[in-house]
């Protein structure tokens, strides 16, 4: 193997080695900005299940038992 083709595969290891880290990182920022996304999504859905719960007690609560006038 010459050192002009043991250069040129060096070269081209670094080339890869360069556009895999980029492409890792660009993963990394998309699920980073997802993450975010699902803990807002998640804080969203406890205050409305505590309200859908608030909601559900209000109007489950039993009618009070009283006599028609007409007794």
């Amino acid at each position: 193997m010459s050192d002009e083709d043991l250069s040129a595969r060096v070269t081209l290891l670094e080339e890869t080695i360069a556009h895999q880290s980029r492409t890792i990182e660009d993963l990394s920022g998309e699920i980073a900005g997802q993450w975010k996304i699902i803990d807002q999504l998640q804080f969203r859905l406890e205050r409305l299940t505590e309200q859908f719960r608030a909601l559900e007690d209000a109007t489950l609560e039993a009618p009070a038992v009283t006599k028609p006038p007409h007794y």
